[in-house]
């Protein structure tokens, strides 16, 4: 049986300098170490269009987190989310398969899909 991981996903203003964007990553990694907890995963997935409003703004940085441990890591990171003004949003799932590969195209890359062909129709039926 593979052992569940937590993903936590967070939305930061999207008006904060970057060096302060990399400061949050940290805290929170950081946080849930000190919690018990184990960081697999930290991946910044860049500046994107919200779905809709939220407070005044219409895009988010988003960033997302991948730790292992026995829960008690949760409530300190989303109590400092919560407690923070340039987090706008958050959501901390918990995921019970095991924890997907980072996908990636290479950059440059082009991927074509071809049709695949029909069979030849025989005549003599």
């Amino acid at each position: 049986m593979t052992q569940p991981y937590y993903e936590t996903m967070y939305i930061l203003r999207p008006d904060i300098p970057e060096e302060e964007v990399e400061s949050h990553i940290t805290k929170y990694r950081d946080l849930v170490i000190e919690a018990g907890g184990e960081v697999l995963d930290n991946q910044m997935r860049g500046k994107r269009r919200l779905a809709y409003t939220i407070a005044k703004h219409r895009e988010g940085i988003y960033v997302q987190l991948n730790h292992n441990g026995d829960g008690q890591q949760v409530a300190p990171l989303e109590r400092a989310m919560r407690l923070s003004e340039d987090v706008i949003r958050y959501l901390t799932v918990k995921q019970d398969g095991p924890m997907p590969a980072p996908r990636s195209l290479p950059t440059g890359s082009s991927e074509t899909v071809s049709a695949p062909t029909e069979p030849a129709l025989s005549a003599a039926e």
